[in-house]
């Protein structure tokens, strides 16, 4: 995996083309379009809602192209209206389903919260994934590396990471290898896209 977390693409994995772009990408990574029946697009992040679909790259800006330049119209082939803030919309459903994936894990005893269950799990190889706050000190942060061959979510607010946990608020967060982890990382990346996040997914850390 490469640094920030992003999934390498699997050449024997399902592809769609982006609308905005045109370019031939992995599923995973691209947000999928619905008109719902009042002809308005609706965002189906889970990719489960019926009716013919489009495909946009999981980017705030190809979906504002996507908006602007009418797209959804020509690849569903119908009038459609698209509502002024479908990119937040899309960011809110994206951090919901991120937020309830860990919370899965957790429930499972795949992941912990709070610097000394990280650090330990991190210190007995026991993390794949690791998870800290983007509004977490920078200091503290810089305490904990990203597993060998592991990944990095750095996007996620301390309010958004303690409803994973169910605590106010979360800085540090690990998963371990299996169950959902794979999923937190997929979803977090397509979150992470739509955050425009200026912060590097690990700067310093192990690329893994």
């Amino acid at each position: 995996m490469s640094r920030g977390g992003a999934v390498k693409d699997r050449p024997d994995g399902p592809e769609r083309k982006c609308i905005a772009t045109g370019e031939l990408r992995p599923k995973h990574g691209l947000i999928r379009f619905v008109a719902g029946p009042d002809a308005q697009i609706v965002p189906d992040v889970a990719g489960k809602l019926p009716g013919r679909g489009v495909y946009v790259a999981a980017d705030a800006k190809a979906i504002d192209t996507a908006a602007r330049k009418k797209l959804f119209a020509r690849g569903l082939k119908m009038p459609v209206t698209v509502p002024e803030d479908l990119g937040e919309e899309v960011e809110r459903q994206l951090a919901r389903r991120v937020v309830e994936l860990i919370s899965l894990a957790r429930k499972s005893g795949d992941a912990v919260a709070g610097y000394e269950k990280v650090k330990a799990w991190l210190d007995k190889e026991e993390a794949r994934v690791l998870i800290q706050a983007e509004d977490g000190s920078a200091r503290g942060k810089s305490k904990l590396s990203t597993p060998h061959r592991g990944s990095y979510i750095g996007w996620l607010t301390a309010d958004e990471l303690g409803m994973a946990f169910g605590r106010q608020t979360v800085i540090h967060a690990a998963l371990a290898s299996g169950g959902l982890a794979k999923r937190v990382v997929e979803e977090a990346q397509r979150l992470r896209g739509l955050r425009e996040t200026t912060d590097d997914g690990g700067k310093g850390r192990s690329e893994g």
